[in-house]
């Protein structure tokens, strides 16, 4: 059975395993999506996060597309009180400007993005609305360290951009609101604007973690637990590195990173030799590498929910089986001992 826990300080159960849908518009057809939907509900997943720059890669061709795959299934379905539906509005990029003019979180831009997420999800309310990256110079999407910038134009507005998403939680076109590739800074200032001015407060952060990255547990970890704002996991598969299908130099055809070599965050030595000894450890265990990473995120206190993706219904299947394997106390500290060996190569 499929196992579910509360979205913090909210009265929203969400399946541990949340359906990742950034390959639909681009590796996925519209009438495979809406089988991987029809799946994933029917083995009790509850839980679909998407964003409005999806499909993945991003580019102009396949922006959108993915929410409106989903919003084309709730009306076909009439199943949208059933499911929990995360977007997410996109972050400060110079190459976006396809997707709006006005990309960052400024009221007008907020208003924007999520009127048009409303349109293609055929939705008239977000259960959780999420700031896909800040809107600062930081350190996400593969930067481990963090580098100051004097020079930097980005002014504090976290007291705006939340009061934005107040009253958008008092309209009634989202239920709660949530951060992605946030830093520890980032959300404990988030936490302190809500709480100073009594406004809606953050609920869930939007992460990477996985088997190749564990910098979450470095120091936010500890403020999901304290200040109860739970994980949702991202790439707990390392763009499939996790399957160990890129073993030896494979490139299975079809693959993300076959497909799109330009994604090679997770492409280099460190991490092809942790994929080894976790897939050995995988194969003396008696269970495929991909259950193993999948299990080991399922398994932590801090995570809300493991956020899977798949391109093919057996990928699924396997993806969403991960949750009924419990890893015992003895593999936990195998695979400690080879993250020992190589922490964190790919961050």
């Amino acid at each position: 059975m499929m196992k579910y826990t509360n979205l913090p300080n909210t009265d929203m159960n969400v399946s541990k395993i949340c359906l990742g849908t950034m390959t639909f518009g681009e590796q996925n057809t519209e009438n495979e999506a809406h089988q991987q939907l029809d799946y994933a509900l029917d083995q009790g997943v509850n839980f679909i996060d998407t964003a409005e720059m999806y499909a993945v890669p991003g580019r102009a061709e396949t922006q959108g597309k993915t929410e409106r795959f989903i919003g084309s299934w709730l009306k076909k379905t009439h199943k949208r009180t059933e499911v929990i539906v995360a977007t997410k509005i996109t972050g400060p990029s110079a190459n976006m400007g396809y997707i709006r003019p006005n990309l960052g979180f400024s009221k007008e831009a907020i208003h924007d993005a999520i009127g048009k997420s409303l349109q293609r999800l055929q939705t008239d309310y977000i259960d959780l609305y999420q700031l896909h990256w800040p809107e600062r110079n930081t350190n996400f999407f593969g930067k481990r360290g963090y580098r100051h910038f004097e020079e930097e134009q980005w002014k504090d507005n976290f007291f705006e951009v939340i009061s934005t998403l107040d009253a958008l939680v008092k309209e009634g076109k989202i239920r709660h609101y949530g951060l992605s590739n946030e830093t520890p800074w980032g959300v404990m200032r988030h936490l302190e604007e809500s709480g100073n001015n009594n406004l809606t407060r953050a609920k869930t952060l939007q992460n990477p973690y996985s088997l190749l990255n564990r910098t979450y547990e470095v120091g936010l970890a500890e403020i999901s637990m304290r200040e109860n704002i739970g994980l949702l996991a991202y790439s707990p598969m390392a763009f499939g590195i996790l399957s160990g299908k890129y073993l030896h130099e494979q490139k299975p055809k079809n693959a993300r990173l076959t497909l799109f070599p330009q994604m090679s965050r997770y492409l280099n030595e460190q991490v092809n030799f942790a994929v080894t000894q976790y897939a050995a450890l995988a194969k003396k265990h008696g269970i495929s590498l991909a259950q193993l990473a999948l299990a080991f995120v399922n398994q932590q206190s801090f995570v809300t929910s493991n956020i899977i993706g798949a391109t093919t219904l057996a990928q699924l299947k396997e993806n969403i089986d991960s949750i009924h394997l419990q890893l015992s106390d003895e593999l936990l500290k195998e695979i400690d001992l080879i993250h020992e060996r190589q922490p964190n190569p790919a961050p």
